[in-house]
């Protein structure tokens, strides 16, 4: 039972350790209590997006009129919508399994627990306990919703993300507490299904952590398809005893009284630190992280975490990115510590988001003098003939050297278009190569080319 790696959790972060460590010749196990891939294939990152896809087939049956399209008789059968999230869920999973023996990877079933000696013990699902021994041992065991003391999740009228996937109908009504992008996407996931939200957030704006002019626009569409948005409005309590919930809001013009079928707690996530050894073994945690030098190392020699139970974004993507960095230096490489700066944030609702860098507030503060464009995709022939006006791009360069300090995106796929100001930043390319390199047309991601223009006074077609 020695191995040279065992990794704890089997998430984007941990099988993504596995498989890098495998690759590099180390003797390899991953430990999973649940499903291979973690919470982002089995209930987040992967069948959240399949049911927006549904929702967004839907969309496009409603307004079948605008494209020239007649179509008689249609409905959302929910449950199908579901059950095909499921399917793509469970297909990613098998992908993972087939990974860990392709890798030569031993998969151990049960719950890991850290033990001192560079020990791993692993209690299956009869209770039986296995201690398992290697050389490095790496914990990846994410997270979970995080609960407010009065908003407690029932699993019936108040629930988190996982419940919010597999509802049996569709609700009539739901409230949606915190609009980060969860919230936001699970918001108009529900209300495109025909669902009456209230999308409930404590700060200024929803999106909190986008640049300004996205959050607005956002709440636009929003409004737009009926999402009845609250901004610097909490959730006091809610009273689950009649057949509704009485949601009690508080507002900056007083209080209010909601009633809704579902409430929705999407108030952020916290590490699945219980239990797993940390105190025995001596591993040192703060606020509810924990804590790792630039390699994921521990204070404990042959231990590290990455993903989401470390300080970070928590995303996928830098889950998977602190998993090869920790492995490779494991491994007696000399990988480039992760730079947290030049991390892409990605938001799925309709219209997407897509982020990476400074937002104009957070540049200005930092004390930058800034040029600053933006093209809207109204002016956009691609966005227009797909009917996808809605949103802009914006770039933020610094004035003095040209540096591109942050891209923020709303629009149709632009998550598939933020990956290019994450290299150009990555590579140091200034406001004056990308104008002058030359984008497609019509694409959506000419606007890129043309809000770079905006900055610099060029814009063609503004």
């Amino acid at each position: 039972m020695n191995y040279d790696l065992i990794v704890i959790g089997s998430g984007p972060g941990g099988y993504v350790a596995a498989i890098r460590a495998s690759q590099l010749g180390l003797k390899t196990a991953i430990v999973e209590r649940e499903e291979l891939g973690g919470i982002c294939l089995n209930w987040g990152c992967i069948p959240t997006k399949a049911l927006l896809k549904s929702a967004q087939v839907f969309e496009y049956l409603n307004h079948a009129s605008d494209y020239g399209i007649k179509v008689d008789a249609y409905q959302a059968d929910f449950s199908a919508v579901v059950k095909r999230s499921r399917g793509v869920a469970d297909g990613m999973s098998k992908g993972i399994q087939f990974l860990m023996k392709k890798n030569k990877i031993d998969v151990i079933a049960g719950t890991g627990k850290v033990k001192p000696g560079k020990k791993v013990e692993v209690i299956d699902k009869d209770g039986k306990a296995v201690i398992y021994e290697a050389k490095h041992i790496v914990l990846a065991v994410g997270a979970r919703s995080r609960e407010l003391p009065n908003l407690k999740q029932d699993g019936k009228k108040i629930i988190g993300y996982r419940m919010a996937m597999t509802l049996p109908s569709l609700p009539k009504s739901m409230v949606v507490v915190g609009s980060g992008a969860i919230g936001s996407e699970f918001a108009y996931f529900y209300a495109t299904m025909g669902t009456k939200v209230t999308l409930v957030e404590f700060l200024p704006t929803i999106v909190p952590v986008e640049d300004e002019e996205v959050s607005k626009q956002l709440e636009r569409s929003f409004k737009k398809i009926g999402i009845d948005v609250m901004t610097e409005s909490s959730v006091e309590s809610v009273d689950t005893s009649g057949t509704l919930s009485k949601v009690k809001i508080k507002t900056k013009t007083g209080e209010k009284l909601i009633e809704a079928e579902i409430v929705l707690s999407a108030v952020g996530i916290q590490s699945n630190l219980e239990n797993l050894g940390l105190e025995e073994t001596g591993i040192v945690t703060d606020k509810g992280k924990i804590k790792v030098n630039e390699y994921y190392a521990t204070n404990q020699p042959g231990y590290y975490a990455i993903g989401d139970c470390v300080g970070g974004q928590a995303l996928a993507h830098v889950a998977s990115a602190e998993a090869i960095i920790c492995i490779e230096k494991i491994a007696g490489h000399h990988p480039e510590p992760l730079n947290y700066a030049n991390i892409p944030g990605c938001t799925y609702s309709n219209p997407e988001i897509a982020s990476v860098g400074m937002t104009e507030k957070a540049a200005k503060e930092a004390g930058y003098t800034l040029k600053v464009g933006k093209f809207p995709f109204s002016a956009s022939g691609k966005a227009s003939a797909a009917g996808a006006k809605d949103g802009f791009v914006k770039l933020i360069f610094d004035a003095k050297y040209g540096e591109l300090l942050g891209a923020h995106m709303i629009g149709a796929n632009v998550t598939e278009m933020i990956a290019e100001l994450v290299l150009a930043r990555k590579l140091e390319t200034t406001g004056h190569e990308i104008i002058k390199a030359v984008h497609p047309h019509p694409t959506m991601s000419e606007a890129v080319m043309e809000a770079a223009a905006a900055a610099y006074g060029e814009v063609i077609h503004l």
